[in-house]
């Protein structure tokens, strides 16, 4: 057999293999989300950069309030260039799971939401932590605290809701949450 056709063969079992595991895995250990429910769903938060608040409840019954969203996205907005971005609402479900899992209370605290293209391009040049094609760019990535729990707390709980990316920052003190695929560091 060629070895072109040996390396498709290889990668084709490889991409079944990853498939059944994930699929036993998820099958054995569902995401758990509240958001799944029907109810309120509300988050608070502060900014840590811009000092603002915000209470909100953006969902109801299982809708989303699109002027909630749209408060919700301008208060993550990028803060070094102003430009808004529409966050994805599984992120905002996924904060809720976490809150509710770790019982109820503390407030967000927001290091960093949306990131333009141009402030990422800028966060790269000092950091090798910040990824090129980082899901802050897209609305998709959270950089947070809670108050009251430890960030480590707060990531092993993220870890086990198996719903995105979840990346812990033992020296800067705080936990990234994306709607990405399930992985982290």
């Amino acid at each position: 057999m060629c070895r072109e056709k040996q390396n498709i063969l290889m990668n084709r079992r490889r991409f079944l293999s990853t498939a059944v595991l994930t699929a036993t895995a998820l099958v054995f250990h569902p995401p758990k989300l509240s958001w799944a429910t029907t109810g309120c769903r509300s988050l608070s938060f502060h900014h840590t950069h811009t000092g603002e608040k915000l209470d909100i409840t953006y969902s109801r019954a299982g809708l989303y309030n699109p002027g909630s969203l749209e408060e919700i996205n301008y208060f993550l907005r990028d803060f070094r260039t102003g430009d808004v971005h529409p966050i994805d609402p599984k992120l905002l479900d996924l904060l809720c799971s976490v809150k509710q899992e770790l019982g109820g209370a503390g407030i967000f605290e927001v290091i960093s939401g949306y990131r333009s293209p141009k402030t990422n391009r800028q966060l790269r040049r000092k950091s090798s932590g910040v990824a090129k094609h980082s899901l802050h760019m897209v609305g998709k990535a959270i950089d947070i605290r809670l108050t009251g729990v430890k960030t480590r707390k707060l990531q092993q709980c993220a870890l086990g809701l198996q719903c995105g990316g979840v990346g812990f920052y033992a020296k800067s003190d705080f936990v990234h949450l994306d709607t990405g695929r399930v992985r982290f560091w």
